[in-house]
């Protein structure tokens, strides 16, 4: 969430910032709430200090029939303390329900903007294909390889669900092993392997909820939620924890299948593997000191475009528009590749600092070493991004490496964890 000591004491830059989202939060609510609930507070505590102060003096009396007046104004006191607390706890309630529905404020080097029309491209990498024939999308070329069974899929669990089959799950296998290894051995993270079902306090911490709950897969009988990438439970790992500067940064990488119940937008593609309720996904988080995390976010746009760049597919950077952002972001860069197939870029990684957003949810502190520079504790910053989620991927290496007889060469990074495999071919 936002630093309420910051709404308070700039709440024309807040409402300018909201204004650039698109977001309607209450900020005048949020303020007249905050005002009044500190207003109360005072009153309470100076009502507190003032029974104190008389009931030792009533202690220090020997006549007790002289306390008596004291007493009996004492209770009434205590009476208008029990309401000054109960309307001080109500306003509190009200003020973290909005601070918890409140988006981030975006960083000031995000572009003004409604939608993903106003994204700005930041650079582009490689070169799209020319194919001396029409390049089929993927849902034509998995079918005539006997790699992709949408009609099963939709038989087992219904729309926008897939089934890989044969050399397309070795495929999908395949990513993932070697997106792990790259991450690890090359790029300094350290793979965690997380549960898929988080509780409701872990989703609240990313920010998913409340927000988002109505787009997420619930058990109800345990209010637990199927994760909808692995940046909820990775994060939330130092949840309620004081980190030491000597403890950061932390790097960390998971694959995890992620769960969606709204796969994107209304109205969008949804066909073949384009949008889907469950996809698999390789993340990267990073928890660093806030100072860092600027820096720390171009690093983790370069460890996602090595995936792209080793896979030899042509892609575009785009920063994120104000009116593009997710809630938890303060910055975002997203990652699009070019599908020939389908004649569109598709996203297939978001990177985005969320500065201080998430750890105040989750209450993750950094105690640095020398508190005499800086206050005893403060929030960490906190990163993630996809690198990458694969059923874009498959689409793009599948669209961008098809040949005119329907075969699609394996990218060669690829091929030991396929078993040598050079070329998937109909069968």
């Amino acid at each position: 969430m936002n630093d309420l000591r910051f709404i308070r004491q700039h709440p024309d830059l807040v409402r300018q910032a909201l204004r650039n989202r698109r977001d309607d939060s209450p900020l005048d609510a949020l303020l007249e709430a905050d005002s009044e609930r500190r207003t109360l507070l005072g009153e309470s505590e100076a009502l507190k200090a003032q029974r104190n102060e008389v009931s030792r003096q009533i202690g220090r009396m020997r006549d007790r029939s002289a306390a008596a007046p004291m007493i009996a104004e004492m209770r009434q006191v205590g009476r208008r303390i029990a309401e000054l607390d109960r309307t001080t706890a109500e306003l509190q309630a009200r003020i973290a329900e909005i601070m918890l529905e409140m988006p981030n404020l975006p960083h000031e080097s995000v572009p003004i903007g409604a939608d993903d029309d106003d994204n700005v491209i930041v650079r582009t990498w490689g070169t799209p294909p020319s194919f001396d024939f029409a390049p089929r999308p993927h849902w034509e070329l998995g079918e005539y390889l006997g790699i992709l069974d949408l009609p099963r899929a939709a038989k087992l669990s219904g729309a926008m669900f897939t089934l890989l089959r044969g050399a397309g799950a070795r495929l999908s296998r395949a990513l993932i092993a070697w997106m792990l290894d790259l991450h690890v051995e090359q790029h300094g993270y350290t793979e965690v392997a997380p549960a898929h079902l988080v509780r409701r306090d872990v989703m609240v911490g990313t920010g998913q909820l409340p927000r988002l709950e109505e787009d997420s897969y619930r058990v109800t009988a345990d209010d637990l939620f199927l994760i909808p990438t692995a940046e909820v439970p990775v994060t939330n790992m130092h949840r309620d924890e004081i980190l030491g500067e000597a403890d950061l940064p932390l790097h960390y990488t998971a694959y995890t299948p992620c769960y969606r119940r709204e796969a994107g937008a209304a109205g969008k593609d949804t066909r073949g593997m384009l949008r889907m309720h469950q996809f698999d996904k390789v993340e990267l988080v990073k928890i660093v000191a806030p100072e860092h995390s600027y820096a720390a976010l171009e690093s983790l746009l370069v460890n996602a475009e090595a995936v792209l760049q080793a896979l030899n597919l042509p892609y575009r950077v785009a920063t994120l528009c104000t009116g593009s952002l997710g809630g938890a972001a303060a910055k975002t860069y997203d990652l699009e590749v070019w599908s020939p197939g389908v004649e569109q870029w598709l996203e297939v990684s978001s990177c985005s600092n969320c500065e201080a957003y998430q750890a105040r949810r989750m209450n993750t502190r950094l105690r640095r070493t020398d508190r005499t520079k800086r206050g005893p504790l403060e929030h960490v910053h906190t990163l993630n991004g996809s690198g990458l989620a694969l059923p874009r991927t498959i689409i793009a290496i599948l669209e961008n490496n098809q040949q005119r007889d329907g075969s699609v060469s394996v990218p060669a990074v690829l091929r030991s964890y396929m078993g040598g495999m050079e070329r998937i071919a109909a069968p």
